[in-house]
């Protein structure tokens, strides 16, 4: 690493890095714009320094209505990253497959900016707190909830506090799982949230109120209070018009007597439950959906760096029970 005339450091080309992000969901029924959960479903982004200019190599969902520039969100974000952190990169090379869909409520623009952040302080060999990528996130997203679990990982509750947003990890019970219900058409957060009112009823934010903490124990400690846990009043009803297909299959899950909900802004539906049945999921035809099984995901984690002598990399991962931490490799790469 170098300096420029301005005393600015500048990243040698060679120095790569590669991340692995996790889907998610936001909301959880009740929980709307606070509760988050990461998915065991992870994409792989690898960013490295080049001489000059933005080469980005992107395949897979949505790869063909990307753009090709800086305007790209790792791109951007990481270049959020690297300026906070005082370090400028003369050009950056991007490749990844996408993997999680777009426009389905599953946090893929989440996952892509939490990428660039966390890769941005790999490729600077600096040590960062999850609060660093929470604040940067935040204000690139907007959204907490949904950049909150792919950096803590588990199940999380973003909220904001005398400091700003702060996020409390949420205990999830070992016998819980996911299942996602996944549609070819997709929905614009913007339009979904475009269609909530200013105001709702004082009895439906009274019992919404109650469910939401009612899931917090469920989570942790009585799956089988999932069901009424996850019953919501403040967004589902109102977002039916933009996915009456969506609305309708999760009626029917429900009426099965599954914990099913809209996962963030939709359209894909969520369901949670004790992983033995949630296997008969997979025996679910829907025409239009695809069924995705996961276990309860980790935070989002630095798999590889490959920096220049003298550098260490501080990689992101995830312990159990406390979220993101942050550890030391070693040179040979592997974790003291």
């Amino acid at each position: 690493m170098r300096s420029d005339s301005g005393g600015q450091r500048v990243l040698i080309p060679g120095r790569s890095v590669t991340v692995e992000v996790p889907a998610t969901s936001a909301n959880l029924g009740p929980g709307f714009d606070c509760f988050g959960l990461a998915l065991d479903w992870r994409e792989r982004v690898n960013l490295a320094v080049i001489e000059h200019g933005y080469q980005i190599e992107v395949s897979g969902e949505g790869a063909a209505e990307l753009p090709r520039d800086e305007s790209h969100l790792i791109i951007r974000a990481a270049l959020v990253g690297l300026a906070d952190l005082g370090v400028r990169a003369p050009g950056l090379w991007l490749g990844c497959r996408n993997t999680i869909p777009h426009g389905r409520g599953l946090g893929s623009s989440s996952a892509a900016i939490v990428a660039g952040l966390v890769a941005a302080a790999g490729l600077a060999g600096i040590a960062v707190q999850p609060e660093w990528l929470l604040g940067h996130a935040n204000a690139i997203e907007g959204n907490p909830d949904i950049v909150a679990a792919a950096i803590y990982g588990g199940f999380v509750l973003a909220y904001e506090g005398r400091t700003g947003v702060t996020v409390a990890q949420g205990t999830v019970h070992s016998s819980i799982a996911a299942a996602v219900l996944i549609p070819e058409t997709s929905l614009a957060t913007e339009a979904a949230r475009g269609l909530l009112p200013e105001s709702v009823p004082h009895v439906d934010a009274v019992a919404n109120s109650g469910r939401a903490a009612l899931l917090v124990h469920a989570m942790a400690s009585e799956p089988e209070l999932l069901y009424d846990a996850t019953c919501d009043w403040l967004h589902q009803g109102y977002r039916e018009v933009a996915m009456p297909r969506s609305f309708e299959l999760m009626k029917s899950l429900r009426g099965q007597g599954f914990a099913a909900m809209i996962s963030g802004a939709g359209p894909s539906v969520l369901v949670l439950g004790v992983r033995s049945d949630l296997v008969a999921l997979q025996d679910q035809r829907v025409a239009g959906f695809s069924v995705r099984l996961s276990e309860i995901g980790s935070a989002a984690a630095i798999h590889e760096a490959n920096n220049l002598p003298g550098w260490r990399v501080q990689t992101v991962m995830e312990t159990p029970g406390a979220g993101a931490s942050l550890r030391e490799p070693t040179r040979s790469g592997q974790l003291r």
